[in-house]
């Protein structure tokens, strides 16, 4: 079962690329990182050395039951890079698949032994590979492994509200004669918030704010698009899951965000397997955590949203 998860791991479309130069069809990973990598990339986190990088072919080495952990808990490359990569320069450029290997030993060395581009206070002394990895991953103990898409929700503890400003659609999908009556509905495991309709309207403005507690066991947070009807059931018109963890994970992991001035401190990365647009960037903003989502919604021949989320840890 183990290696069947680990399977379904490389097939996600961001681990179908190394995660240090995006490299096609990766042949190794870093098991204690939670990457895929291609051969070069491989090469340089091998000369690493075991207690920063675990290096293991994907088709020749015996994993045990704790590298397949270690992997499915990090959840991939782009969960690894947004740690990893959180506080990457606009000028200092990833490798590409051709790069020399002198700027490519150099810019992995940053990224992963120096930690440059990591928030200073989680950079790690460690010399235990999987404990470093863990410590990325626990932030905070009570959030470890808690954004997993099937993670079972705990609804009677709460650790955070969740503010939703739908500010508006676009390109909405015609679902009566020549138009639609659109309305909202998020979901976060038993709750569901709603917005109001906006008649005849395929491009509405809403910029309403929807509330939703955060339980210790938090899903995607879903969002539903429909045609409200008077004398029918309502028609979908798209739908579309936001990944939390990148949010909730950079949240805990600053702590009170009115301490710190405004800044950078996560991100989610766009991927063929989500619906974001493009990256969605978590930002620190006048003393609370913010971020805006764009989204493509899927199962419908067109629309997109726009959102902005806001997230309070419960004390």
């Amino acid at each position: 079962g183990k290696a069947r998860k680990l399977k379904d791991l490389m097939l996600k479309s961001d681990n179908r690329v190394c995660a240090d130069c995006s490299a096609p069809d990766p042949k190794w990973a870093s098991s204690n990182i939670g990457v895929f990598l291609c051969l070069k990339c491989g090469d340089v986190h091998r000369a690493l050395g075991q207690d920063i990088s675990n290096v293991l072919s994907l088709t020749l080495d015996d994993w045990s039951d704790s590298d397949i952990d270690s992997m499915i808990e990090v959840g991939g490359n782009s969960y690894a890079n947004s740690i990893y990569e959180a506080f990457l320069p606009k000028d200092h450029p990833k490798p590409k698949p051709d790069s020399p290997m002198e700027y490519r030993t150099k810019f992995i060395r940053a990224k992963y032994e120096t930690q440059d581009f990591l928030k200073p206070s989680l950079r790690i002394s460690s010399k235990a590979g999987l404990e470093s990895t863990n410590s990325l991953n626990s932030v905070d103990n009570s959030f470890s492994s808690t954004s997993r898409k099937h993670a079972p929700e705990d609804t009677r503890e709460f650790v955070g509200q969740l503010n939703v400003t739908v500010v508006k659609g676009s390109g909405l999908a015609v679902r009566d004669m020549l138009t639609s009556d659109p309305y909202v509905v998020l979901s976060l495991g038993e709750q569901k918030a709603q917005t109001t309709v906006k008649a005849s309207d395929l491009n509405p403005v809403w910029n309403e704010v929807l509330n939703l507690s955060v339980p210790r066991n938090y899903g995607p947070l879903k969002l539903e698009v429909y045609d409200h009807d008077t004398f029918s059931a309502d028609d979908i018109m798209g739908e579309a899951e936001i990944d939390l963890k990148p949010m909730i994970t950079a949240a805990m992991a600053f702590g009170d965000p009115s301490r710190h001035a405004d800044m950078q401190i996560g991100r989610w990365f766009m991927t063929r397997d989500n619906c974001l647009l493009s990256d969605s960037i978590v930002n620190i903003s006048s003393g609370k955590v913010k971020q805006e989502v764009y989204l493509k919604l899927q199962n419908v021949e067109s629309g997109e949203m726009e959102l902005e989320l806001e997230w309070a840890r419960l004390d």
